[in-house]
């Protein structure tokens, strides 16, 4: 039985919107959103906040969700989840990034199912179409180009690939290659998370500040599934306001009375 946990990542100390994992959505703190959807999935099984600091620990426990405190040094998620995932039992660690609060069940089960079909996919990434102008050129979101195999070439905050604004994202755009974003829902075999966080970082991880851009200057593999669910990251507080509108009316509200603890308290 191949055992399958999810680890969130979440710090106070965000550039460009600190303090974002408890700032208040729909009533509740953004990161208990990730963790309620996140435990909703039949597919994991435990739930936990990867986190250095202790107002956000205590927002979690205090829902019910489980910590695993971690070193304040890490500079990448990735890292940080790393660290956490060495005291816990799992052969498929999910990080899901703790900006992601429109997450679903079903997008955590089909990032995870390339790895249960396949057992030599080590790393996948979900992603999502870009349909308009403004997120292919907003730098907060990150794109990505694939092979015909669907594994990643190459991350990116710039737009990629070069499209004409004014022709590509028109009304009447005739057909164009697709753009993809990518979708913080990243699951890693246990054993090939433990040697991404022994890769020394890398120029274009630091130059773009994407975590997967170790993995493929280190010539290693990342593949990508489509979601075609909508969801949007929050990056700033705009994105906070924007993604408090898109979810006024979901489904998954009403199913957040539910217990979220999946795994011990705090390790």
């Amino acid at each position: 039985m191949v055992r399958i946990v999810a680890v969130i990542p979440a710090r106070m100390g965000s550039t460009r919107f600190p303090g974002k994992p408890l700032a208040p959505l729909l009533g509740r703190p953004m990161i208990e959103h990730v963790v309620r959807r996140a435990s909703m999935c039949e597919a994991l099984d435990a739930v936990y906040v990867a986190t250095c600091d202790e107002e956000i620990g205590a927002a979690v426990e205090g829902f019910g969700g489980a910590v695993l405190m971690t070193s304040p040094a890490h500079e990448r998620a990735s890292d940080r989840v790393a660290e956490a995932a060495g005291r816990v039992e799992a052969d498929i660690v999910v990080m899901i990034q703790g900006d992601e609060p429109m997450v679903t069940p079903g997008m955590i089960a089909a990032a995870v199912a390339p790895m249960l079909d396949d057992p030599s996919v080590a790393c996948v990434n979900l992603a999502r179409r870009i349909n308009s102008r403004e997120e292919y050129v907003d730098r907060n979101t990150i794109k990505v180009v694939t092979n015909v195999h669907s594994n990643a070439l190459y991350f990116s905050r710039a737009p990629i690939p070069a499209l004409d604004l004014a022709r590509d994202f028109s009304s009447g755009a005739v057909a164009r290659p697709p753009v993809f974003k990518q979708v913080c829902v990243i699951p890693f075999r246990r054993d090939f998370l433990r040697e991404f966080a022994r890769l020394t970082p890398t120029p274009l991880e630091r130059a773009e500040s994407i975590d997967m851009l170790r993995l493929i200057e280190h010539g290693l593999g990342v593949r990508l599934v489509e979601t075609k669910e909508d969801t949007h990251a929050v990056d700033t507080p705009e994105d906070l306001r924007l993604v408090e509108a898109l979810m006024r009316d979901d489904p998954l509200l009403q199913r957040y009375g539910e217990p979220v603890a999946r795994g011990a308290l705090r390790v």
